[in-house]
């Protein structure tokens, strides 16, 4: 059985949300005819277009802490905190699209989870060698 506590499965469902996001930017192009390469002229566009360039700078963060982490000290533990910055990733994209003001909450779970990733793989590294 394939658990989704381990960094394989959790790199496998985050870049589904990467995926999402850019895909709903182009039905978001589409519906506010908003043509490429433009990323303004309409408000909400701009949210949801800011959610996906968001996700994908935390992504690029994100992925190496989760593996180094998994290596170093559990991967286990790397699938927990990936589930943790899926879940903040999800909350972020949802309130930002509705109001840029409640992004907070999403935004910090997903950060402090990938500072906690990251900050756990060089105690690891430090410690196993």
């Amino acid at each position: 059985m394939i658990s989704l506590f381990n960094a394989s499965a959790i790199t496998l469902l985050s870049t589904l949300l990467v995926w999402y996001t850019s895909f709903n930017v182009g039905r978001a192009r589409h519906k506010y005819k908003i043509q490429a390469p433009a990323v303004t002229g309409n408000k909400v566009f701009e949210r949801i277009y800011r959610v996906q360039m968001n996700t994908l700078e935390s992504f690029v963060i994100f992925i190496p802490s989760l593996w180094l982490y998994a290596i170093y000290m559990s991967d286990k533990g790397a699938g927990i905190a990936g589930l943790l910055w899926i879940v903040g990733r999800i909350w972020y994209a949802e309130s930002y699209e509705k109001d840029a003001k409640k992004r907070g909450p999403g935004f910090l779970i997903s950060m402090l989870t990938t500072m906690g990733l990251w900050l756990g793989a060089i105690y690891g590294m430090v410690l196993c060698y």
